[in-house]
């Protein structure tokens, strides 16, 4: 189980997630199960699940190559496969096909450097129900980890 720290008052947790370059994979399920209401995945189930979402990934790049190769940094064909790599970080790009993955929305928050409240940085897969998105937290130098609780508690 991931250890926890509690911030921003009562209504919103950070949940420590590894950072073995699967970290945005990891939160991405993790917050998943925490928005379907499944039990808080072990560190080996964040795991197995973050390479499976990853493998999806990819494939819904590829599939999707027409509408997706124009914001991927290099060869797509490098890109895609070099992507599949576990070790590998993700960012925005995937973060995008997460949402259409997994057909829910996807909360991007950043911490105010002076304070102690959260900025939505980015919103993706609106389309598939605005409501109880998964809530990453991106620490700005290459980190996320999953945010649990209301998401009424941020600065806009």
């Amino acid at each position: 189980m991931a250890s926890s720290e509690k911030l921003f008052g009562n209504k919103l947790q950070i949940i420590r997630i590894p950072g073995d370059g699967r970290c945005l994979f990891r939160s991405v399920v993790y917050g998943a199960c925490l928005r379907t209401g499944k039990p808080s995945p072990s560190i080996n189930k964040q795991k197995e699940l973050a390479d499976e979402l990853r493998a999806k990934v990819v494939d819904e790049f590829i599939k999707r190559r027409e509408d997706t190769e124009w914001f991927v940094e290099g060869d797509f064909e490098t890109y895609t496969v070099q992507m599949r790599k576990p070790h590998i970080w993700g960012g925005e790009p995937e973060l995008f096909m997460c949402s259409h993955v997994l057909q829910m929305p996807i909360t991007v928050f950043m911490q105010h450097k002076n304070s102690r409240s959260l900025k939505v940085i980015a919103e993706y897969g609106e389309e598939y129900d605005k409501d109880n998105p998964i809530q990453v937290i991106y620490h700005g130098y290459g980190h996320y980890d999953v945010l649990k609780g209301s998401n009424d508690y941020y600065a806009v």
